[in-house]
């Protein structure tokens, strides 16, 4: 019975929480806004964070409150409706598209990428090649050398650590993903962006793929929606986008102990230690330590 009302609290409360988040309309400009004088904000700090986010060669910058806009502006030529690039913050858009498929049965993230990929992906013989998993992909740990950065063509992609055994932010094997999800869906990353997740949440944006990097273009906008629908567990205004709660719960928290600031894709705050881009070294402490310690993030190049 404890357990049962421990669960019907747990569901009304997701329930109170969508009914007092705002969801702007699927189509159109229309948002609504609150404003930072209602909300009791520092006003006259306005000036000193549009001038820093002007120095930082900023596009644009939002904040959302209960899903609301209180604060929209654009800098250097960049306007509501320009798109830009999310960078490797666009990793976490992948994470769930890939938890989409895993959730609809279309793959299972304890596959072999060899599945989808086929033999020879890499230089590593089959047996090695295939002990490497879309889970390994989604955690950084595919342990594929390192050494030859931003490189797909198999001959860069050799043995170097067990997969599993070694953290290190490897773009190569997370640009695979985009070959994985393709086979396993029989549709153009596009295609099934636009299916599973513009339909249903008015979140725009085209894949492209600048070699050797897969990236993610949008407007400003798309990406607040992105945060909105992932703050919501999933869900938009009702309609459940990302089912799979389990994969939703892990992609937000710890996927591995080698690095425990990284979930699938995305980086975590709050932990006692963390590993960072372009280096082997473990640093103590959290990765934002004046940020609150729930915090996660998208974080790609220049900012994004």
């Amino acid at each position: 019975m404890k357990k049962q009302l421990l669960f019907s609290l747990a569901i009304m409360a997701s329930f109170l929480l969508q009914a007092q988040y705002y969801f702007p309309p699927i189509t159109g400009n229309h948002w609504d806004t609150t404003s930072t004088k209602d909300l009791g904000w520092c006003d006259d700090s306005l000036n000193a964070l549009y001038s820093f986010l002007d120095a930082k060669h900023t596009k644009g910058f939002m904040v959302l409150k209960n899903g609301k806009i209180v604060i929209e502006k654009y800098f250097n030529g960049h306007g509501r409706d320009s798109a830009w690039y999310w960078a490797s913050a666009g990793k976490t858009m992948m994470a769930h598209l890939i938890g989409r498929a895993h959730e609809q049965n279309l793959l299972n993230i304890t596959d072999s990428v060899s599945n989808f990929l086929g033999v020879g992906w890499t230089s590593m013989p089959a047996s090695q090649e295939k002990s490497i998993t879309i889970w390994h992909q989604l955690t950084m740990t595919t342990g594929l050398d390192y050494t030859k950065p931003d490189c797909l063509d198999p001959n860069c992609l050799s043995y170097r650590n067990d997969p599993g055994t070694f953290w290190y932010y490897h773009n190569s094997p997370y640009t695979l993903l985009r070959n994985v999800l393709e086979a396993a869906t029989g549709k153009s990353v596009n295609n099934y962006m636009f299916t599973e997740v513009t339909a249903k949440t008015g979140i725009t944006g085209q894949w492209i793929f600048l070699a050797p990097n897969n990236l993610l273009f949008s407007k400003t906008r798309s990406m607040a929606r992105f945060g909105s629908l992932i703050l919501n567990q999933g869900k938009w205004n009702g309609t459940t986008v990302f089912g799979d709660t389990v994969f939703l719960k892990s992609a937000i928290n710890t996927s591995q102990n080698l690095n425990k600031s990284y979930g699938y894709l995305w980086w975590l705050n709050g932990k006692e230690s963390f590993r960072m881009p372009a280096t082997t070294q473990l640093f103590n402490g959290m990765l934002m330590p004046d940020a609150p310690a729930d915090l996660y993030a998208g974080v790609g190049k220049n900012g994004q």
